[in-house]
């Protein structure tokens, strides 16, 4: 469902992520922090990695990242503005990597649609592909106080989350917190807080 959904607004997708890029430096340093974390120590996963855009950074920053998304437009569309690199159709619930393969993973806004009883089997699975010392960075819509909330996304329903819930989910699975960044919305975004992670494997 949540493919599909993401089929029919690849393009508006891609040049939305596009006319964005340049608002938000906080999140550009969270990344470039979660890039020093990761460094030299092995291949780096974008998981939900849309058209492409951050996957591109991240290569920018000095880590041999590749993108995974379920959309195969998505991922049509990621190969095309970046030939250089490596995408594939896939999900991040299942993913045909080896244990411990992985120095980092980025779930940036990929897992907001995922139905909070599967999140579990979600960091499952990313602790099982984690390295020793390897790192997450997530980021997600925060809920800003309140308890965990659905709401009507444009694209797909979606979840807020309280960020102490989903540290703890992290830790449930063998994660330990390295630290949180919580931003509010600029001028033309959902009126919503956000919130992202920064999680390590021992």
């Amino acid at each position: 469902m949540t493919a599909a959904a993401y089929d029919t607004v690849a393009v508006q997708y891609a040049e939305f992520a596009a006319e964005v890029w340049d608002k938000h430096p906080l999140e550009r340093a969270v990344w470039t922090a979660f890039a020093d974390s990761v460094r030299g120590r092995g291949p780096v996963a974008d998981l939900g990695c849309g058209p492409g855009h951050l996957t591109a950074h991240l290569r920018s920053l000095g880590l041999d990242a590749f993108g995974v998304d379920l959309s195969p437009a998505m991922i049509s569309l990621a190969r095309a503005a970046h030939p250089d690199l490596r995408f594939e159709v896939g999900s991040m619930a299942a993913l045909d990597l080896p244990d411990a393969s992985l120095a980092g993973i980025l779930s940036w806004y990929s897992l907001i649609h995922t139905p909070p009883a599967e999140l579990p089997g979600y960091f499952a699975e990313f602790a099982r592909m984690s390295a020793s010392g390897g790192h997450v960075l997530l980021g997600c819509f925060e809920s800003g106080g309140r308890p965990l909330t659905s709401f009507d996304h444009k694209v797909t329903t979606a979840y807020s989350w309280p960020l102490d819930e989903l540290a703890g989910l992290a830790a449930a699975a063998g994660f330990t917190e390295v630290g949180r960044v919580y931003r509010e919305p600029v001028a033309g975004e959902r009126p919503m807080r956000h919130g992202c992670l920064l999680l390590r494997k021992p």
